[in-house]
């Protein structure tokens, strides 16, 4: 498992913009047939996309209740190249994606494979699910596996292993971020009133969206979420803006990005609605605005009575002596795919979310072991439980 996850680290499988994927496939090909799986591709692509995107699907067992196990072998772009080395330090694995999730990606794979070695599944299907894009979206990675009918609507039960830290996430936000444009006209400084200044024009709007992120900000989720700040729902403006091409030129152009995280509670459509309202009206003359949408994903939520998070917290407990804490993930979970198939999902990692996008991101070898052995079990379980239930 530990030689898998090295091996996977040191592809740098970097998104944006999508590096080296179709080496990480086959690298993940060749464990599986390994493993003594049969796996096989789901090919999607795009005029947008740099090249086809590749999902990688394979299924163990001899017909059956079908529990999902899930994960993407896309990283964040490295702060430096040195973290695809990867190190085993002490009992760290340390590296580009070892948290999120190369590690849970290797998990998964040498625990199917040992619970067919072990002929565990004659009553029940481990299927896994390994795909790109995650990090951007997953326009061509889950959402085209949703769309395309491949997610089995009739499955118990999703698990994906997120950096959680040892919470289970059985809950996520929704997200709609967008990119806005602002157009107006150049002039020289000198001649300045023949200009229409589109950075005055994109502050201005961008107060008015500061106005509502107070308003946003007070509301806050029922769920349980840590640290409790975290329970505010969310508006970010300006992550990332431009404007201008010199000092002494009226900047014709200037573009900025929205971030709104929502709360399970909060109306997607209500929401979405409300703020393009607000972006698209009141402009001073001479400006024109337009609005590209980056990304949109819905909340998802799998109840905490649900069989799947039952058995979960059961083999937590039962592998680890500890009670796992059920909350809401503060950011955007692929559970969300799952869910709108009407298949229950939760996310449960060995990785933690304070070192995952970090320059010493890092796995504790006994927890990879740990998350094995729980993944093993909640899937019998489950299975189990179809059966009589």
């Amino acid at each position: 498992m530990l030689s898998f996850a090295s091996a996977l680290v040191r592809i740098p499988t970097e998104n944006p913009p999508g590096a080296r994927y179709d080496e990480c496939v086959a690298l993940i090909k060749d464990e599986l047939q390994r493993c003594g799986m049969v796996a096989r591709d789901v090919v999607c692509r795009s005029a947008a996309a740099l090249g086809a995107r590749r999902s990688v699907i394979a299924e163990v067992g001899n017909g059956g209740p079908l529990v999902y196990f899930h994960g993407h072998y896309d990283v964040v772009p490295a702060q430096e190249r040195s973290q695809f080395k990867p190190i085993r330090r002490g009992s760290r694995l340390i590296g580009r994606g070892a948290a999120d999730m190369k590690c849970g990606l290797a998990m998964m794979v040498h625990t199917v494979g040992a619970l067919a070695d072990a002929d565990l599944l004659a009553t029940g299907r481990v299927a896994l699910v390994m795909v790109p894009d995650e990090e951007t979206a997953g326009e061509l990675g889950t959402a085209a596996l949703a769309r395309g009918g491949y997610l089995q609507s009739g499955a118990i039960g999703m698990l994906t292993p997120e950096p959680s830290g040892g919470v289970i996430w059985h809950a996520s936000r929704a997200a709609l971020t967008l990119r806005v444009t602002v157009r107006g006209r150049a002039a020289h400084v000198a001649l300045s009133r023949g200009g229409a200044n589109a950075f005055t024009a994109m502050t201005g709007l961008a107060a008015r969206l500061s106005r509502l992120e107070a308003k946003v900000a007070a509301r806050r989720t029922k769920y349980r979420v840590r640290p409790s700040s975290a329970a505010r729902s969310i508006l970010l403006v300006g992550g990332e803006s431009a404007a201008g091409t010199n000092f002494n030129i009226v900047p014709d152009r200037a573009v900025f990005t929205i971030d709104r995280r929502l709360n399970p509670e909060e109306d997607f459509e209500t929401e979405r609605a409300r703020l393009l309202e607000l972006i698209l009206t009141k402009q001073l003359p001479g400006i024109e605005v337009s609005v590209e949408t980056i990304q949109e994903g819905r909340a998802s939520v799998t109840p905490l009575d649900a069989p799947l998070t039952r058995a979960l917290r059961r083999s937590v407990r039962a592998i680890t002596g500890r009670t796992a804490r059920v909350e809401l993930c503060p950011g955007l979970l692929e559970t969300r795919h799952y869910v709108g198939a009407g298949i229950p999902a939760v996310a449960y990692g060995p990785g933690d979310l304070a070192s995952a996008h970090g320059p010493r991101e890092f796995v504790s070898t006994a927890r990879l072991f740990e998350c094995a052995e729980i993944y093993g079990l909640t899937a019998l379980s489950l299975i189990a439980a179809s059966h009589t239930s």
